[in-house]
């Protein structure tokens, strides 16, 4: 894990300098749909997924949450909280493709004693075309 974000150091606008790459597998997502215990056959079936309109088997939206999610954890180090996480599944993901995690410092306040910092997050694909974007809502430890 990446050294610790201090309250202090981070600015509304910054870049979450922390990105999160990752290239989905056919096995990639069978494996996800097995720790997920979802075996819809739209992720690992690809004549279902054929059947039912897609060119491929799609990645599962809670997998995409957990690269943003990882991005953040990473990124804030192990003092850091993640409170809230919200996103919206925008475009479907297929084997082949990229995602990259992205984020950007939107708000930072001092609230009952701790230190929130309000983030955009999103994850995109090779072409850049943002497929889950979202808000999250983390804790950073002061220096003080």
């Amino acid at each position: 894990m990446k050294a610790t974000v201090y309250y202090e150091d981070i600015e509304p606008g910054q870049d979450i300098p922390h990105q999160v790459k990752e290239t989905l597998t056919t096995k990639s997502l069978v494996k996800w749909a097995a720790a997920a215990r979802d075996f819809y056959e739209i992720h690992y079936d690809k004549d279902f997924a054929r059947a039912a309109g897609m060119p491929d088997v799609i990645a599962h939206g809670p997998n995409k949450l957990a690269l943003l999610e990882r991005m953040l954890q990473e990124w804030m180090g192990e003092e850091g909280r993640l409170h809230k996480v919200a996103v919206t599944h925008k475009a479907s993901n297929f084997p082949g493709e990229t995602l990259i995690c992205k984020g950007k410092i939107m708000k930072k306040y001092v609230k009952d004693g701790k230190n929130f910092v309000e983030c955009e997050i999103w994850a995109e694909n090779q072409n850049g075309l943002v497929c889950v974007p979202g808000t999250a809502i983390v804790s950073l430890p002061s220096k003080k």
